[in-house]
């Protein structure tokens, strides 16, 4: 079964702002042994050193005014899921699968794809790009040409 992905929301300006005050306060008091987050009542509950830090990046984030989405890194994604991601159409996605650059399975007859996957492939297509860019860049170096300044 794929795991239904939330649409993520962007934060309105009041959860900005707001954003921008709790990342200073958290950013101001940060212990190195213990983390925990509260609620209005005064119920404080301990959290990982990794979960607080994930809350700070999402703050960071939500401060910009951007989106989040938290995906497992095994959640299975539909093709529609998996092309959204990499923002592509869903025809490319499946090109893609049918040219076994992004491993996927079956389930019926249809195709999902594990995030870890999905985030594998666009990693090695960025290292590719920039390898590219590295090796075009040289080459105007060796044949003389430079960038107008």
């Amino acid at each position: 079964m794929a795991t239904a992905l939330r649409q993520p929301t962007l934060p309105t300006e009041k959860e900005m702002t707001q954003a921008q005050a709790s990342l200073k306060l958290l950013r101001q008091d940060r212990s190195d042994t213990h983390f925990a987050i509260g609620s209005p009542s005064g119920l404080k509950v301990p959290i990982s050193e990794s979960a607080f830090n994930l809350l700070l990046n999402i703050l960071t984030e939500m401060s910009r005014g951007n989106a989040v989405l938290v995906v497992p890194i095994n959640a299975e994604l539909t093709t529609q899921e998996a092309a959204d991601l990499l923002n592509v159409s869903r025809p490319y996605l499946v090109r893609l699968l049918d040219e076994q650059k992004i491993p996927y399975h079956m389930v019926g007859r249809h195709r999902r794809i594990l995030f870890k996957d999905l985030m594998d492939y666009r990693q090695k297509s960025r290292r590719s790009r920039v390898k590219a860019l590295q090796q075009l860049t040289e080459m105007d170096e060796e044949q003389g040409i430079a960038l107008a300044e």
